[in-house]
């Protein structure tokens, strides 16, 4: 299982560039990410090379920041991917709350990183239906 780190943070100029400062001094990598904004504040989530660390950094810098278990699951890169994937959970009702775009660094294969309501429970899905589930 994927952690995620959510960070909540003002929808100003220069915010992600400072979050993203702060991970480069503690040497954290992004391994994927997706922002999501309102008129005054957005969540910023980050798959990372050290969660742990990230957010305590970030914490001393007075972000808020949260931790989560997300799903990543490792597609092929060719036309209709993503679709087999969410037909799979589709057809077991399972929803979706979000999902973004990693990738495996050594192998350039691309990871769909996603939440849903029980993450552990649709990681045991899509292991039964052949999906390989990191």
């Amino acid at each position: 299982m994927l952690q995620q780190l959510s960070i909540f943070a003002e929808n100003r100029k220069g915010t992600l560039q400072k979050i993203t400062d702060i991970l480069q001094k503690e040497d954290i990598n992004i391994l994927g990410s997706v922002t999501n904004d309102s008129a005054e504040y957005g969540i910023i989530r980050m798959v990372v090379s050290d969660t742990d660390k990230a957010k305590n950094a970030l914490e001393k810098e007075g972000y808020l920041c949260r931790t989560t278990d997300v799903l990543g699951v490792l597609t092929d890169d060719r036309p209709g991917a993503l679709n087999r994937l969410l037909l799979a959970l589709y057809n077991s009702n399972i929803s979706v709350n979000y999902l973004y775009l990693s990738f495996v660094r050594e192998s350039a294969s691309p990871i769909m990183v996603m939440h849903t309501e029980d993450v552990w429970e649709v990681a045991e899905c899509l292991k039964s239906k052949g999906f390989d589930v990191l």
